[in-house]
């Protein structure tokens, strides 16, 4: 079975799960050829006792229409993050959990994974773009961002802060760039 690449952005009010909520998230399938099979997004209610930290508050602030729909059709997370899970395990293929970054993105995820459903699709791992970035361009961490990478690696897509355009628009720009590290010649190939 094939891997499918779960390219996924989450929406945040505080830097860490549990005192702060996940708004809303959105995931966009992706297969390894860049053909997006499938997307799935959810606004969820605050958690119980959580409360919004006052620099993010601020950010949103400035941010009054991706807000405006992170907000709309709110559920609660227990009933999303099982609709999730049941989404997940009807894709064909083996789920990798894509983010940009996946130190943040993950940490939503699988918290509220753990905490509602008691499993996670993706076991413990994802994979982070910015590290793929490094090891593809043979840079620096630090010096693989989006301004360091190349255009092509770029579809024209808006980055909204609405969490599924944010997936979508991720999850091609590491399909591109998995088509770019698979077309170079390896260091095996070369010596040949």
């Amino acid at each position: 079975m094939a891997e499918i690449y779960i390219s996924t952005d989450v929406e945040t009010d505080g830097p860490i799960p549990g005192p702060h909520s996940m708004l809303s998230f959105g995931s966009a399938a992706y297969t390894p050829g860049k053909e997006l099979v499938g997307t799935f997004s959810a606004n969820l209610e605050t958690l119980e006792g959580a409360s919004a930290h006052p620099r993010t508050a601020e950010w949103w602030q400035t941010q009054p229409e991706a807000w405006a729909a992170c907000r709309a059709n709110l559920e609660p997370p227990d009933a999303a993050m099982h609709r999730y899970v049941a989404w997940i395990k009807a894709l064909r293929g083996k789920p990798v959990f894509v983010a940009y970054p996946a130190g943040f993105d993950f940490l939503f995820v699988y918290w509220y994974l753990m905490r509602f459903v008691g499993e996670s699709p993706f076991s413990h791992s994802a994979l982070d773009m910015k590290t793929y970035a490094m090891a593809v361009l043979k840079r620096g961490y630090r010096d693989s961002t989006k301004k360091n990478m190349p255009k092509q690696w770029f579809d024209p897509l808006p980055h909204t802060h609405v969490a599924l355009d944010d997936a979508i628009e991720q999850g091609a720009l590491f399909c591109n760039m998995l088509r770019h590290n698979c077309a170079e010649p390896s260091p095996a190939s070369e010596a040949r």
